[in-house]
């Protein structure tokens, strides 16, 4: 029968910090990961009267498109070039060190208000087979919002799109609204990510009293693992929305401002799931670590009853299996069962009713035989 191929780790890049900067370096140096792709840009504008898409090759295209419609949203996937996004910031005056936090891409979740720009930091949930996330930079300016992606491919905000094409709300209070249409969409992005867990979770809990399975203690610690990395974006997460719920900010009118607190709302119900599941999965480890220490307790129990059985029987066949002899007499000097005629069938009949009266023993005091299942 065929393995099944053992689940890929989780991106370090979760769970490790790496600062391009050195020590005590100037604040609001833009070093980007090497590895990251080029930048790509695309452009959507709109208002009530229509919409229009542009994939632009450079920042100052994008800024000749901001104006012609009454929202514009630029969306950066890929963060592999520093002077894409410094000129970003020279165009739309961005703060340097909101353009550091946006190529350092450990960030935790939060805010900042520059002034005229609010800087909003999210996490994107990925789970294609073990969980991952990855950051979303969000700029709020006067009539544009610009987002940067790391450049993993998809996102999820393609339903934010199609809504932007049929208009609606989304069409008609500001960058506010598009703004809280994006961060709910990240948010609500980890409702199905949490479902997976929640069946992979349900399974874990049929196999994991299964005698013979040696995976299921892998599978849960994978399990810990992705949740763990869950906790970590969604914690500071709760926070910035909080904060954004109830502090007043230019960026957020009040009509925008009940959205807000749904999106808190949706945070904390999945703050809240993700710790059930991380407890679940511990009682599930604890749950088979017990169940491995009852079946060897249980072997252990069997054996030292068959040992404690033949004990006595090992010692009634040693005594008579010494042959001590008087030296060529007829007769032995201190065993008179040597040779008797009945000797041997009568050490089996002992040995046969000292066997019998252990078990029985043993059976009166509920140590076997007591119907219980291994």
């Amino acid at each position: 029968m065929s393995r099944k191929p053992r689940r890929q780790k989780p991106s370090r890049r979760d769970i490790t910090i790496h600062r391009r900067t050195p020590p005590g370096a100037s604040p609001g140096q833009v070093i980007p990961d090497p590895s990251q792709p080029k930048p790509t840009i695309h452009v959507t504008g709109f208002d009530e009267a229509g919409v229009t898409d542009h994939d632009v090759p450079d920042p100052a295209a994008a800024r000749a498109l901001v104006g012609r419609h009454a929202l514009t949203w630029i969306n950066v996937e890929g963060l592999g070039d520093a002077k894409t996004i410094e000129r970003f910031g020279e165009l739309f005056h961005l703060h340097r060190l909101a353009l550091e936090d946006t190529v350092n891409v450990h960030q935790r979740a939060k805010v900042e208000d520059y002034d005229e720009v609010l800087f909003i930091v999210m996490r994107m949930v990925t789970c294609p087979d073990r969980c991952a996330t990855e950051q979303l930079s969000i700029f709020i300016g006067p009539n544009w919002v610009i987002t940067f992606q790391e450049g993993t491919p998809g996102d999820p905000f393609d339903r934010i799109r199609a809504r932007i094409r049929e208009g609606g709300r989304i069409r008609q209070l500001g960058t506010g609204y598009l703004a809280y249409a994006l961060m709910d969409a990240t948010i609500d992005a980890y409702y199905p990510v949490l479902e997976v867990y929640a069946e992979r979770l349900d399974e874990l809990e049929d196999l994991v009293v299964q005698p013979r399975n040696t995976r299921v203690i892998d599978d849960l610690h994978a399990v810990k693992a992705d949740l763990l990395i869950l906790r970590r974006a969604l914690w500071p997460l709760r926070d910035a929305m909080a904060m954004l719920a109830r502090e007043e900010t230019t960026r957020f009118p009040p009509e925008v401002r009940p959205y807000l607190r749904d999106c808190y709302d949706h945070v904390v119900q999945i703050v809240e799931l993700v710790e059930t599941y991380r407890e679940l999965t511990a009682d599930l480890r604890d749950l088979h670590m017990s169940s491995i220490s009852n079946r060897l307790n249980e072997t252990i129990r069997v054996l030292t009853i068959i040992s404690t059985i033949f004990i006595p029987l090992t010692f009634i066949a040693g005594i008579y299996g010494m042959n001590f002899d008087n030296g060529g007499g007829t007769r032995p000097l201190n065993m008179p069962e040597l040779y008797w005629y009945w000797g041997y069938p009568a050490c089996l009949a002992g040995m046969a009713i000292t066997a019998a009266l252990l078990v029985y023993y043993f059976y009166r005091q509920g140590w076997i035989f007591t119907g219980r299942s291994a």
